[in-house]
């Protein structure tokens, strides 16, 4: 007992790190979610029809604005990272925030840790919440892919024929 009294100061913030992280972490792959799914969904209608008709150009114009759709939400989730840690005061300057989080969302980490002591492990949920992010992303789009091929291939067909 005397232990966990001792080590009380030590748990409390990071009971808090923990909460805060998994929280955020939560906000921000909802919003992944919901974004991507808006994506994937109007490019599934919209190559569909195009299919039927036999629009390829359509199809290939698609997919590349789904992806940069993509590349969007991600970029939009690198930001609402910073303005988290900014909202919380971690982090007093935008374009630090801003580099410190695309550093951890792509786990490149090429940012230094500027986070005050008792946040340092919120890097790692913004690490998580990349990969995550990001590989959910790279599903998506090889299901995607799967039509642009099946339009490339009908289009090579149709002018050989």
């Amino acid at each position: 007992m005397n232990t966990l009294l001792t080590n009380y100061p030590i748990i409390y913030p990071l009971l808090k790190e923990i909460l805060v992280g998994t929280l955020l972490l939560l906000i921000v792959l909802a919003f992944h979610g919901s974004a991507i799914n808006k994506v994937t969904m109007r490019f599934d209608r919209w190559t569909d029809n195009n299919l039927a008709r036999k629009e390829y150009n359509w199809v290939f114009l698609h997919f590349y604005v789904a992806f940069n759709s993509f590349a969007l939400i991600h970029i939009f989730e690198v930001l609402l990272w910073a303005g988290f840690l900014l909202a919380l005061g971690l982090v007093d300057d935008t374009l630090a925030a801003i580099i410190f989080s695309g550093s951890c969302y792509t786990t490149v980490g090429f940012a230094p840790d500027n986070l005050p002591h008792g946040w340092k492990s919120l890097a790692f949920f913004i690490a998580f919440t990349g990969l995550f992010s990001l590989a959910w992303t790279t599903s998506i789009m090889i299901g995607m892919t799967n039509v642009y091929q099946q339009a490339w291939r009908a289009k090579y067909k149709l002018k050989h024929h």
